[in-house]
């Protein structure tokens, strides 16, 4: 059975760093393109960054481009998402979720597009608060 676990979320404060951790079981990671979304209240949820498994190539949206990046543990079977400089605006229910790998599927698409509605599997989320 896929699982995916998210951990590392906490109450920060403007301009702390965390990083997320995204945590597979029952399958390998790496044959998967992951993303990254979140969910604040009263707004739809949005993809923050997304990584192709064939070519690592990476998708982050533009809020957060240059404060977030998404490496990967493939010993770990993990998938992280460090961020940087946080904002108050970045609070919210961060999920990761996974598709079956392909390399004729760019990664923006699985963040911003109608594929991101048909995700393998998600996790429960992990609760970002920024604030002062």
């Amino acid at each position: 059975q896929l699982q995916l676990v998210e951990s590392g979320g906490a109450l920060v404060q403007p301009g702390d760093s965390l990083r997320l951790s995204c945590a597979a079981s029952g399958f390998t990671l790496e044959d998967y393109t992951v993303g990254w979304f979140r969910q604040a209240p009263g707004k739809e949820r949005e993809g923050v960054a997304c990584l192709r498994n064939s070519d690592n190539e990476t998708y982050i949206t533009g809020a957060v481009k240059g404060r977030f990046t998404m490496p990967r543990d493939d010993a770990k079977n993990t998938v992280y998402l460090q961020m940087d400089s946080l904002k108050p605006e970045d609070t919210g229910t961060y999920l990761c979720g996974v598709w079956p790998g392909t390399p004729f599927i760019a990664p923006v698409y699985y963040c911003t597009g109608h594929v991101s509605q048909n995700a393998e599997t998600w996790g429960q989320g992990t609760q970002v608060t920024v604030s002062s």
